[in-house]
């Protein structure tokens, strides 16, 4: 079988020759691109003769998997897969993975950091003291006390939704699905528009699907409360950018933080909320830490040996 690694995975060539190993152990041909490319057609020569590739967070569209005639699985190390072209896949019977998990605790410290940039006003302060000035104006506000509106209990929903409760916060939650694990932390769900009405902090964690996409709308947008701030660390097209953009230079809401967009950084410059008063914004790092590098890549590999020995895991529904 031959498996290519399409793009590096943010770890050293070393751990990922440890973790091939096995694999040409067993027989395997394994190839490692160390270059990250967009363009359709290198990705379809780097895919030539694989049955199986892996991936992080780089395009692969339709036009590369439809030209792929062997390929039976995408082995994808990130959590969202909404960057494959699952229509091809799904025509093919082509098994998709994806590394669920591996950075749960790193997209939840990046909410709670966004939260205090912007409860503290540390872009401000930074500013004032490079510009030689005082603590005016910088009065800011605590976690604790505040209630934490979380928009998907998933795992990564949970892992933010206790870091919260450990700063004294209550947290409420507004899901698809209810999760016994969220109500024995003793959250509550509710209604999305309840849960926009009631939270100081709103924190997104549900995926880029036909049902997400706008679900936080201009109307939903319009219910919060004029002290709330809203976090994005999910998928850009789950929030009305403009609307939020809107709320926040008319000061109808107090801030929001913001890691993801409609498209992938760099950001034009059309995109309202580069516009937009009192934001910390990111660009698509929430992800991104040595610890989660190191997990995915582990988990892309158990994936990908996993798929060799005939008990695919991880295995998405598209």
């Amino acid at each position: 079988m031959k498996i290519a690694l399409l793009e590096p995975l943010g770890v050293k060539k070393e751990l990922i020759n440890q973790l091939a190993a096995p694999i040409r152990a067993e027989g395997h041909e394994f190839v490692y691109y160390d270059q990250k490319t967009t363009d359709p057609e290198e990705l379809k020569k780097r895919s030539a003769g694989c049955e199986a590739v892996m991936i992080a967070n780089n395009p692969y569209p339709d036009a590369v998997i439809e030209a792929c005639e062997g390929l039976k699985m995408i082995n994808v190390a990130f959590t969202g897969i909404d960057h494959v072209g699952r229509e091809a896949a799904r025509k093919r019977d082509i098994l998709i993975c994806n590394a669920a998990n591996y950075s749960n605790q790193t997209v939840a410290e990046l909410v709670i950091g966004m939260v205090i940039a912007l409860y503290r006003k540390m872009i401000p302060a930074n500013d004032a003291v490079r510009q030689g000035s005082t603590s005016a104006g910088l009065m800011g506000k605590e976690i604790a006390g505040k209630t934490v509106g979380i928009v998907g209990t998933g795992r990564i929903g949970l892992m933010t939704a206790r870091l919260f409760q450990a700063f004294g916060a209550k947290v409420i939650a507004s899901s698809r699905s209810e999760r016994e694990e969220a109500k024995a932390l003793g959250i509550e769900y509710m209604e999305l528009g309840q849960l926009m009405a009631q939270s100081d902090i709103i924190s997104i964690h549900t995926p880029n699907t036909p049902a997400t996409r706008g679900l936080i709308s201009r109307e939903m947008i319009g219910r919060m409360k004029p002290e709330a701030i809203l976090i994005n660390c999910a998928r850009g097209p789950i929030v009305d950018s403009a609307a939020l953009a809107e709320a926040l230079n008319e000061g109808k809401i107090a801030g929001a933080g913001v890691d993801v967009y409609n498209v992938e950084p760099p950001i034009p410059d059309s995109e309202p909320l580069l516009h937009a008063k009192n934001t910390v914004l990111a660009p698509h790092v929430a992800f991104l830490s040595e610890e989660a590098m190191i997990r995915r890549a582990h988990i892309a590999f158990e994936n990908m040996t996993a798929y060799i020995h005939g008990s695919p895991r991880n295995v998405c529904e598209i």
